[in-house]
């Protein structure tokens, strides 16, 4: 765990609209620590940290919370599990962290990102996108922050469907149905089946 990042915060002893209010106000967060065995401890932490660790870990990646209560430090392995943003000024208002186990397995909704140009598209197809995340089960250290998937040798009339996906050793995608992630269709024709399943 000493290679984690590590987020410091304060555990919050008061609540209510009017004091998270002046907490941001002040350039601090409110937010929620779900220990994940059926507990929570209300924290705050400075906007600015916060703010630069979301956009290094995001949702998939695991990192290290300290607790600061009383003069003592816990430390915690956890994700951000949701993030609250002002409906105008887009800054975050307060963010859930949800507690794992290192050698428990999680599922997470990680995002795809598509790479190359579809060969069937240069013969007059047409790529047809279904999803653009997908869920995956993986132990908390193990889980990629997202999964490249090159489209480049794509044909036309072909798709691309979950479990063609080639995910890290000890990952695998959760899904009911062997549903389609991206197709190169004629013109003019309809979306491929399998397009339903777990988001």
């Amino acid at each position: 765990m000493a290679d984690l990042k590590v987020l410091n915060a304060q555990k919050r002893d008061t609540s209510g609209k009017g004091f998270n209010r002046r907490l941001r106000q002040e350039g601090v967060i409110p937010g929620v620590f779900y220990t994940g065995q059926g507990g929570n401890i209300s924290v705050q932490m400075p906007a600015a940290p916060l703010n630069k660790l979301f956009g290094e870990v995001g949702r998939t990646t695991v990192f290290n919370l300290e607790i600061a209560e009383g003069g003592k430090t816990s430390l915690h392995p956890v994700l951000i599990w949701d993030v609250q943003r002002h409906p105008v000024k887009n800054r975050i208002t307060h963010v859930d962290f949800y507690g794992v186990d290192l050698d428990k397995p999680v599922k997470i909704t990680v995002p795809i990102e598509f790479t190359g140009v579809a060969r069937g598209t240069k013969v007059g197809g047409v790529l047809e996108t279904y999803r653009e995340q997908v869920q995956l089960v993986a132990k908390p250290l193990d889980m990629p922050a997202k999964i490249v998937l090159d489209i480049t040798s794509l044909d036309l009339g072909k798709t691309i469907q979950v479990a063609d996906l080639e995910l890290p050793e000890g990952v695998k995608a959760a899904y009911d149905v062997n549903y389609a992630i991206v197709s190169v269709l004629m013109p003019g024709s309809g979306a491929a089946e399998g397009a339903e399943g777990d988001a």
